[in-house]
């Protein structure tokens, strides 16, 4: 099973990120987690940019999109939505059809209480309307987000650890 994993974020010790992280250690050894590190490198998008051939990153990023089984988001909160990066790169897939069915993890983490929810469900929503597949068993807020990660970014909360291997689980039995 191929995952391909995008962090909200560009920051690349984000507490998003580190979670991506966390979630490619704990696969098993027949799922791969790649995590997109392309998403400061988009265009901004436009629909009359949107022409084919689409520029080689975005281009890219749908080849990607396109040979993965899953995907996971994990996007922090700015201004109780999704950062604009990430929205820009979602707007890249809306009409290409790479998510169109797509089983999808959406979460969202945040130094919060309410783990960035406002976030998610701008992101579900968008998935949503992209006809994406988003499977709500793997699909959750992390509240609280740095005290679940030590010093060098690792998860170091048990339920957050059980939390992530949900995720795969959830997305394996989406894709069956």
């Amino acid at each position: 099973m191929k995952i391909v994993a995008l962090s909200g974020s560009l920051r690349p010790e984000s507490s998003s990120t580190s979670l991506l992280r966390a979630l490619a250690g704990l696969a098993p050894d027949d799922v791969s987690v790649a995590i997109y590190g392309g998403l400061d490198d988009l265009p901004h998008f436009s629909p009359e940019r949107d022409t084919e051939p689409a520029p080689p990153v975005v281009q890219a990023l749908r080849e990607l999109l396109t040979g993965s089984d899953a995907v996971v988001i994990c996007t922090p909160e700015y201004a109780h939505g999704m950062p604009g990066s990430l929205k820009n790169a979602l707007d890249w897939l809306v009409g290409s059809g790479e998510m169109v069915d797509k089983p999808v993890a959406a979460l969202s983490a945040s130094p919060s209480p309410e783990g960035g929810a406002s976030a998610r469900a701008w992101l579900v929503q968008t998935l949503t309307v992209m006809s994406a597949n988003v499977v709500p068993e793997a699909s959750f807020a992390i509240g609280l987000v740095r005290t679940k990660l030590d010093a060098d970014g690792s998860v170091s909360d048990p339920a957050t650890v059980a939390a992530l291997r949900g995720v795969l689980t959830a997305l394996r039995n989406a894709t069956r």
